[in-house]
């Protein structure tokens, strides 16, 4: 049997490595929760000054979208041009085949000939006549009626004349040409199409684009803001604008930069947008009508508070960002950002200030009151694509 002083000896041997296991388990779990700290990539907030662009989608129309039609009726007896050509001003495009306006100048210039032999026997009625007169032969009303003879003569021949550079006139009409340099569009009729000047469809449509305007749309809220802005009349603050970029259908930037000409005054209802145009140069012919684009605007700003986007998170139509107290804790703010600011990076208004700390990543994931182990950014790495 063992002795009280035995049992008592392995009493406090028990409670010994008892407590022993106990220090082992703290520490352990101790350990544990130092490794759940996860680092995170921080950026201390500092204004900045910097370009931003906001991008519209936009549609091409050139200068002028001319609707070629027929003056005269008659058959296509030419087609001198091919849809997509580039063509001059005067250049012919179509023949239509009109005997009737050839016949029409014929008729006028024997009209002509016949009206000057009347003319030429006018005036030699009052060569005759006036000696006469003067030798009191015959009375002075054989002079008038002669002299009358030979005015309403003239006046034949004048409108001999009219007739004449009328048919011309229709005849020169049976040759379509271009009425601007541009570009020509489809071309629905063939060789031997009877046509006229009430054809519902046109010969074809010729696209000046030595400029070209892109039409894009602006919401009601930025074109209130764009109004109330600043002083002067609204002309006044559109050439103030700054130049506009274009970006073309493959993404590749226009060389040449445009302005802001229009806004229309009537904003449509379905949409609460308003129509703005945009002029821009197009000497090499690049862009043609109808093709799609990009417009893009240039926005200034000022010793703003500017956050990465990937560093915003949204919920319930609320932008959150998580900033880093001193205690290596988060706390999700909310802020409030300029509007339509497209790109990489959104100037707050509201809610953050210089000397902040916020994290750059994984902010959708992490909690009020999270502790992580912040690992500082170089701002100019961070900021590196803003101009």
């Amino acid at each position: 049997m063992k002795t009280s002083i035995q049992i008592g000896l392995l009493f406090i041997t028990g409670l010994t490595l008892a407590s022993c296991g106990n220090d082992k388990n703290k520490a352990a779990q101790a350990a544990a929760a130092a490794g759940q700290v996860k680092e995170y990539k921080v950026l201390k907030l500092e204004p900045r000054s910097a370009t931003l662009n906001t991008d519209y989608p936009a549609s091409i129309q050139g200068q002028q979208n001319i609707e070629i039609r027929p003056r005269v009726d008659g058959y296509i007896d030419k087609i001198f041009v091919d849809e997509g050509a580039v063509v001059k001003i005067g250049q012919p495009l179509f023949k239509i085949s009109a005997p009737q306006y050839e016949q029409e100048v014929r008729t006028a210039n024997a009209s002509i000939a016949n009206a000057m032999s009347q003319l030429n026997a006018a005036k030699l009625a009052i060569n005759k006549v006036k000696p006469l007169v003067e030798k009191d032969i015959v009375s002075k009303y054989e002079l008038e009626s002669a002299q009358y003879t030979y005015e309403s003569a003239q006046a034949a021949v004048a409108t001999a004349k009219a007739s004449l550079a009328n048919a011309k006139t229709n005849l020169g009409f049976t040759t379509v040409t271009s009425p601007v340099n541009g570009v020509v569009g489809s071309i629905p009729f063939r060789l031997g199409s009877l046509v006229s000047s009430t054809t519902a469809d046109p010969l074809t449509t010729v696209s000046s684009i030595g400029n070209v305007y892109a039409y894009f749309a602006l919401n009601e809220k930025l074109l209130l803001d764009f109004t109330k802005d600043g002083n002067g009349s609204f002309a006044q603050k559109l050439a103030k604008l700054p130049k506009v970029s274009l970006l073309l259908s493959d993404g590749s930037p226009y060389t040449e930069e445009g302005r802001i000409e229009t806004v229309n005054g009537l904003i449509n209802t379905a949409t609460g947008s308003a129509n703005i145009r945009a002029r821009f140069p197009n000497p090499k012919g690049i862009i043609r009508s109808g093709s799609s684009a990009t417009v893009r605007i240039p926005n200034a700003v000022k010793d703003a508070i500017l956050v990465p986007q990937s560093a915003t998170f949204e919920l319930q139509d609320k932008r959150f960002v998580v900033v880093v107290g001193q205690d290596g804790k988060t706390k999700n703010v909310a802020v409030t950002v300029m509007e339509n600011t497209a790109g990489n990076f959104f100037v707050v208004e509201s809610g953050l200030k210089a000397g902040d700390q916020i994290v750059l990543e994984g902010v959708a994931t992490l909690k009020d009151g999270t502790q992580i182990k912040a690992n500082a950014e170089n701002p100019e790495t961070v900021y590196a694509d803003l101009k």
